[in-house]
């Protein structure tokens, strides 16, 4: 039994073939329409979500599956004080498979330790998120054709932001990735992440304050909003939460075939006259992820590819 709580729980060749099986059920998704057909995922989502949450629920159902779970921890045994593990202990004798958002950082990796079923981190604190790693590739890929030899550019809030941190630790696997973090002082990317990840394995990186200066060498431009819930003080949120805004002027300086990602919700980063810029490939990223988390729901339950078995013969 296998789980995906660390986006480096799956080897290069081994995201290569999930990303392979997404852009085939992309292709052709009603070729998978019964695939997990009387199988059960569970939702435990103990921080409100839309995309995500709705995004596995989409997936599972588009599988032919079922789901069960809760939207927030108010409505879940948790508000009585009932701990991960119990919840997991339970939840694990209902369902086939389980993705878990919690505000704490490692609690689906404790939740992975006492569940009977795969356990999928839907992202964990300011940690990581995994599956949103996964959608980012697979949008990067369909866009520019390769996931190697690109500079990337992150912007916004990249202290916290768990997809940040999932991407980079991801991203530096590939060769020739250059990183651009362009971020305020107090919220640039944490110091574990740069020694750890982009020293260590020798990748180029340059921290910048100017968007506007990094715009014209970047092949993907990754937004990020600055996140209230992660601060503990309001007056530095309000001081920082507008800090880079990306407007249709400020794209005019970019590579005609740069892609512009964000991971969602966004709040103001993104103006709204850039939505209409093909370059815009945020509401795409959506679509994506559905086809992502189809693609894992299929691999960790171990469900075979039905157009393979069809080529087979």
């Amino acid at each position: 039994m296998r789980h995906m709580i660390d986006p480096l729980d799956f080897s290069k060749e081994e995201i290569g073939s999930l990303l392979t099986l997404a852009g085939s059920i992309c292709e052709d998704p009603t070729a998978y329409q019964n695939v997990a057909a009387h199988k059960k995922l569970a939702t435990l989502f103990y921080e409100p979500s839309t995309r995500t949450r709705l995004s596995f629920e989409a997936a599972m159902l588009n599988l032919g599956g079922h789901c069960l779970g809760f939207p927030s921890e108010n409505v879940s045994s948790a508000a009585k004080g009932e701990s991960v593990a119990d919840t997991i202990r339970v939840v694990s004798c209902y369902a086939d498979i389980v993705a878990m958002r919690h505000p704490k950082e490692g609690a689906p990796l404790r939740a992975a330790r006492y569940s009977r079923v795969p356990v999928i981190n839907a992202g964990d604190g300011g940690h990581q998120h995994p599956t949103q790693t996964l959608t980012d590739l697979l949008t990067i890929q369909r866009r520019k054709g390769r996931l190697d030899h690109l500079t990337i550019g992150l912007c916004g809030d990249l202290k916290f932001g768990r997809t940040v941190h999932s991407l980079i630790k991801t991203m530096a696997r590939y060769e020739g990735i250059r990183f651009v973090l362009i971020s305020p002082e107090e919220l640039r990317v944490p110091e574990y992440i740069i020694k750890d990840v982009l020293e260590a394995g020798g990748i180029p990186y340059t921290e910048v304050r100017s968007l506007e200066n990094a715009m014209p060498e970047l092949d993907i431009l990754y937004m990020t909003r600055v996140q209230k819930e992660r601060f503990f003080n309001e007056e530095d949120y309000v001081r920082l939460k507008n800090s880079y805004i990306l407007t249709a002027e400020k794209m005019k300086a970019a590579k005609p075939d740069m892609a512009v990602l964000h991971p969602l919700p966004r709040v103001n980063e993104i103006a709204l006259d850039v939505d209409d810029d093909p370059r815009a490939a945020y509401f795409e990223q959506v679509q994506n992820g559905v086809y992502v988390r189809m693609a894992l729901i299929m691999t960790l339950l171990g469900l075979p590819d039905p157009k393979a078995a069809k080529e087979g013969n």
